[in-house]
Parts: C-alpha cells; structure tokens; sequence
C-alpha cells in the first residue's frame, strides 16, 4: 500500500501512527486511482500528519486539498 511505503521513507512512526495514517488514506482514495495519484495521496496525507495534524478527521479534512493550499 502507497502509504506503508511512504510511511516507512519519511521516518518512524509508531502502530497508533501507521493505523491512523492507513485509515485516512483509506478514506481517501478512490478506486481506479492511478498509482501516482494514491502515491501523491499517501505523500500528502504523511506531510499534514508531520506538520502536526494528528486529529483523524481533520487530517482527512486537509488532506483532500492538494500541499500548500
């Protein structure tokens, strides 16, 4: 899964961290989505998370718009 991957790349993040991570991302992406788009996704949704976006709902909320809007 994209999101395991760049997980994994961008540092460690604990259990909690990663199941937190993996059902945002799975409330976002769409089926069909091209593999650069879910990788887009998954990198978008670690970067919120990293800014300090740890509330489940408003890291979706966020992570819907493209980085730096």
């Amino acid at each position: 899964m994209p999101i395991e991957r760049k997980a994994e790349a961008a540092g460690v993040f604990n259990p909690s961290e990663l199941a937190l991570l993996g059902r945002v991302f799975n409330r976002l992406k769409i089926d069909g989505q091209s593999e650069q788009r879910r990788e887009s996704l998954a990198s978008r949704t670690i970067a919120n998370y990293m800014a300090g976006m740890v509330d489940e709902e408003e890291l979706l909320s966020v992570s819907k718009q493209a980085l730096g809007r």
